[in-house]
């Protein structure tokens, strides 16, 4: 009995080493494909990250915490030109595609994919977890994601801020959404985009909320 006992302890043990090492090896590799997500966490002060580079850290950040650091990740994010600075479009930031969630599923195959006919809605615009975050119909509703972008991923043009002044303002100010989960109020075309949903009442942490946002952001891996 102690023989047959000890046979069953090591084969029981073996097993689960088997299955750990199969679920470590399955995580890594999903790490290596990941090349999108939605921050599980903003950058606790509304939408000031302390400007696109600011951003830009949140999100390598994040990806470094599960394992996707060695890649270079950028904030999907548009920035307005101010005196010699020029405008930057956040489509241009973010690569050639295609890109995969934290589950290896694609979203897009290229830039004009993902702003044209991209596969992104709620259930794989997940965080860098790969969870899923809340949307319309959820308590609380996170779905207005921060990007100053039209729907073709560009910064705007005139004096009108879209951006929480390029990402440095946590008070007064507006940045444009977009709705993650591809739903809103009504069936038109801002409601159901991902990036240009409709302008936020403030870029306090506060004013965002109350749209339904919590001072999210798109991250891709760029290389």
């Amino acid at each position: 009995m102690t023989g047959k006992f000890v046979s069953t302890v090591v084969a029981i043990v073996a097993l689960s080493s088997l299955t750990l090492s199969t679920a470590v090896q399955a995580a890594s590799e999903s790490a290596k494909k990941i090349s999108f997500f939605i921050t599980s966490v903003g950058s606790g002060k509304g939408a000031d990250f302390g400007g696109l580079a600011g951003a830009d850290k949140h999100c390598q950040s994040l990806a470094e915490a599960v394992g996707a650091g060695k890649r270079t990740w950028h904030a999907y994010l548009s920035t307005t030109a101010s005196g010699a600075d020029k405008s930057v479009n956040a489509r241009d930031r973010i690569g050639r595609g295609p890109w995969y969630n934290a589950k290896g599923v694609r979203i897009a195959h290229t830039v004009d994919d993902l702003h044209q006919n991209s596969d992104l809605n709620k259930n794989t615009a997940l965080t860098e977890k790969g969870e899923i975050v809340n949307g319309r119909g959820d308590k609380p509703n996170m779905h207005d994601i921060l990007t100053g972008s039209d729907s073709y991923g560009r910064a705007f043009t005139g004096n009108q801020d879209t951006t929480c002044g390029n990402w440095t303002k946590s008070g007064e100010g507006s940045a444009q959404v977009g709705h993650h989960d591809r739903l809103g109020l009504n069936d038109k075309p801002p409601a159901l985009s991902w990036v240009h949903s409709h302008p936020s009442r403030g870029c306090s942490i506060e004013a965002l909320r109350s749209t339904g946002g919590n001072g999210l952001l798109y991250c891709f891996a760029a290389k």
